[in-house]
């Protein structure tokens, strides 16, 4: 049982980065079409920290 939750913990833990870095790549691409550059390195740091 325990093991089972261990597992989904560590699902949910997955399926929560993917979220946020998906999250961060879109934000990334409106930065760069509306030529955002200070925004742009800042979701770039963020990007490598949850990488």
């Amino acid at each position: 049982m325990n093991t089972n939750r261990l597992q989904a913990a560590n699902r949910a833990r997955d399926a929560h980065r993917q979220n946020i870095q998906r999250d961060i790549e879109r934000r990334l691409q409106v930065a760069r079409t509306q030529g955002d550059e200070k925004l742009v390195r800042q979701l770039e740091a963020e990007l490598r920290y949850f990488a």
